[in-house]
């Protein structure tokens, strides 16, 4: 079974990943942020970076996607290929920070990619507001996120809804995390967790 999460920049992700794949015994497949060589160049001069940094994670993601099918195992997936494709990528060519050139280049190797992939069998979708987005950015003090702007936040918001809207890879269940502390409560963890087991319940 693959399960993902997904979710904008500080709605989560790693942290609920973590829980799911201890409580239920799954393998945590997290994002690779400490050894990407590409971040620290991208939030400093994006326009010259954007188009290697979403082909790292591309590829890093794919490649993923591909060990969590054969591998045969139940895994949990801390964000997916999709949200490169549909979310990160058309919002940096949308913002002049990706010439026409390359997110053509990128959407066709996507495309190719996806053509050789299925979805996961649940997406969990954390939604959350700006204001709570850049409280938990703030809070885990990473150094290359102090420079993300609310409006950079705003348009991914934006996308991650639209994307959802018409999300059609397999079951989908969408966790409002603004008034949830998962981390902290264990009650709110647990009506997490009971959500979670009813949408599990029902693949089978």
């Amino acid at each position: 079974m693959h399960v993902a999460v997904a979710g904008n920049i500080g709605a989560g992700k790693t942290t609920l990943t973590k829980l799911l794949a201890k409580h239920y015994k799954w393998e945590a497949q997290l994002e690779d942020v400490v050894d990407n060589p590409y971040l620290d160049d991208f939030y400093n001069q994006m326009e010259r970076w954007s188009f290697n940094l979403q082909v790292y994670f591309l590829n890093s993601r794919f490649r993923q996607v591909l060990q969590i099918h054969q591998s045969g195992k139940e895994i949990i997936q801390d964000r997916t290929i999709y949200e490169d494709a549909h979310i990160f990528a058309p919002n940096l060519h949308a913002m002049g920070l990706m010439t026409n050139r390359d997110f053509e280049n990128y959407s066709s190797l996507f495309q190719l990619m996806e053509s050789l992939v299925k979805g996961p069998d649940l997406l969990i979708y954390l939604r959350s507001s700006i204001p709570n987005l850049v409280s938990q950015i703030h809070k885990r003090g990473r150094d290359y996120e102090n420079s993300i702007s609310i409006d950079y936040l705003s348009r991914l918001n934006e996308r991650y809804e639209a994307w959802i809207h018409g999300y059609d890879k397999g079951k989908l269940l969408i966790i409002d995390v603004d008034n949830l502390d998962f981390v902290d409560n264990p009650e709110d963890l647990g009506s997490i967790l009971n959500t979670i087991d009813a949408e599990i319940h029902g693949l089978f």
